[in-house]
Formats: C-alpha cells, sequence, structure tokens
C-alpha cells in the first residue's frame, strides 16, 4: 500500500506537470507552457526552502549552535536533490529492487545482522545504497516497510519484531538496528513491546529521530504524526516507560540543518553517544558517509552487559 500511494503521486506529478503546462501553451502560447513546466520543475525545490530558513528563528538548546545561512542553503539544495531522488525513484519504483540479505547458515552464524527502518511516509526502497554495500559486504540484513503508512507507531512493533528475530535466528547474535527519524520510535516502542531485555537489540543508531517530539508534528493530522508531538502523551509514555534505563545502547545521529526534527536537540536522548552533523537536511542525514561508517563501527563493538 505504501509502495502504491508514492507511485500514483509520483505518476500525477510527472503526467500533470507537462499535461498543464501544453494547456497552459494552447492558452498562453509558448511563454505560458514554459512557465508552468519550470513551475512543475523547479516548484518543489523552492517549496522546501522556508522549511530551512526557518531554523534562523528556532533557538536551540543552550550550547548548540544556531545554523549560519550557508549552512541552511547548502543543507536545501542537498536535500532537493535526495527528496527527488527518494520520492521520485527509490520509494515509488524500486521498493523492492534490492532484497533481503540472509546468506546460507555457514556464512551467517556469528556474523551479526542489520535492521533497517524508516521514517515517515516512507517505505524500505529509502534503504537501497545501504543494502547493496550492506550484501557486497557480506553483512545479513532485513529491511522492513512499515504499515499502515499513517497508523499507529505501536502498530509497526510486530513486523519489527519479525525481523529482529529472523536475524537472530539466523546469525545467533542480536541485531544492531539502523534507523531514520519516526523508525527510531518504531524501534523504543518494540523493544517497549518486548519488555525490554537487553539480548534482543546489539545497539540502535537513529538518523534524525524526533526523540523528543518535533514542532512541525503540530501542523500532523495522522496518528502517528501526532505522536511525534513533543508535549503528547504517547512519547511522554515511552519515555516514563523506559525510564532512562538503556539510553547507552543508541547513538543518535543529528544536525542543527534538520528542517523536519527541531529544535535540534530533540533528536538526542539523554546518556546517548551523539554525532552531530553540519549543513545537512532531514532525508540527507540517511546518505551521509558517517551514518554508514558508523554502523559499521558499532557492529563490530562488543555487546553491552545485561546488566546495562
Amino acid at each position: 500500500m505504501n509502495g502504491r500511494l508514492q507511485r500514483l503521486s509520483s505518476l500525477f506529478r510527472w503526467i500533470a506537470g507537462p499535461l498543464l503546462a501544453v494547456l497552459a501553451g494552447w492558452h498562453w502560447g509558448p511563454w505560458g507552457f514554459v512557465g508552468v513546466l519550470l513551475l512543475f520543475v523547479v516548484g518543489p525545490a523552492l517549496a522546501m526552502l522556508p522549511g530551512f530558513l526557518i531554523l534562523r528563528f528556532i533557538p536551540p538548546a543552550p550550547g548548540l549552535p544556531v545554523a549560519p545561512m550557508g549552512d541552511l542553503l547548502q543543507a536545501w539544495w542537498r536535500e532537493v536533490v535526495v527528496v527527488t531522488r527518494v520520492f521520485s525513484w527509490q520509494q515509488p519504483w524500486a521498493e523492492h529492487q534490492e532484497p533481503d540479505y540472509l546468506p546460507p547458515p555457514e556464512q551467517a552464524r556469528g556474523r551479526r545482522g542489520v535492521v533497517l527502518l524508516h521514517g515517515y511516509s516512507c517505505n524500505r526502497g529509502l534503504w537501497n545504497g545501504w543494502m547493496r554495500e550492506l550484501r557486497r559486504r557480506g553483512i545479513p540484513f532485513i529491511a522492513v516497510t512499515q504499515e499502515p503508512a499513517f497508523g499507529s507507531i505501536d502498530r509497526y512493533a510486530p513486523v519489527v519484531d519479525r525481523a529482529m528475530r529472523t536475524l537472530q535466528d539466523h546469525t545467533g547474535l542480536p541485531p544492531l538496528i539502523v534507523a531514520h527519524s519516526m523508525g527510531g520510535l518504531s524501534a523504543r516502542a518494540w523493544w517497549r513491546s518486548v519488555g525490554h531485555p537487553q539480548d534482543r537489540v546489539h545497539r540502535i543508531l537513529t538518523l534524525g529521530t524526533p526523540h523528543h517530539g518535533t514542532l512541525l508534528a503540530r501542523l500532523g493530522t495522522t496518528e502517528n504524526a501526532k505522536q511525534m508531538r513533543g508535549d503528547g502523551e504517547w512519547l511522554n509514555q515511552l519515555a516514563r516507560d523506559e525510564a532512562g534505563r538503556w539510553a547507552d545502547h543508541f547513538d543518535c545521529l543529528y544536525g542543527h540543518c534538520d528542517q523536519i526534527v527541531f529544535p535540534a536537540e530533540t533528536a538526542v536522548l539523554p546518556g546517548a553517544r551523539v554525532l552531530h552533523l553540519r549543513a545537512r537536511g532531514h532525508l540527507q542525514l540517511v546518505f551521509e558517509p558517517q551514518a554508514f561508517e558508523r554502523a559499521l563501527t558499532l557492529l563490530e563493538e562488543p555487546a553491552l552487559s545485561r546488566a546495562a
């Protein structure tokens, strides 16, 4: 369903744009055709720009930098590129281009695997680049699509649990979770649903996850968007259930140019290790080499004590 919705949206954009340009050309001549076509080509990029510029006026926590204008403009342009790639190709048309990788048991045993969790309104196609590189390195992985796309985050726990159990049964080791945005909350909700056992997960690397909510969620109307409101009961209950017992399992990668999860400090859990990136937008965090390198490092780290 997630991929089908994105395919319909992609088709509408690429069919409606040229069609309206032809109609404009018929009514207003060549300049009308060119003007409407340009609007469909550059309009989405221009529509993204205010989301970055507003970050100049949202003060971060003490000690964190206000994003310089140059960083915001760099982040905006990088984000335009990756958003176009992800929402025009990877997710609508290449969601299943890269299958999960479970090598033969004799190769997989003792080789820690990775579960990849996407964020809001995305699907597993987001991770195509990661999946190709993990397969090249012989690292087992499962990337899930969390559905229903706009349902409760708690409803994603069973599919996460299946992926975690499959990889652990196949390799003999608890997997690493790498999660973008809402996916980090899915990971936390899953761990709560199974009682926070220390032997079910190795580490959790979150990329731009709204651990403490995001101001943008106040505009959301879907159930999972409302759950990402910082003053909402869902996030507050999640934190109470955890009681700060296992933040040492987390690495939080974030940036001060994130136009979706802000203020910047909302993407960091107290007690977690933190990696801060400059001039990177929200989706760009997935494509950042430092994110993949951190995941490789975490795969090699020793297991934490069960008493942690």
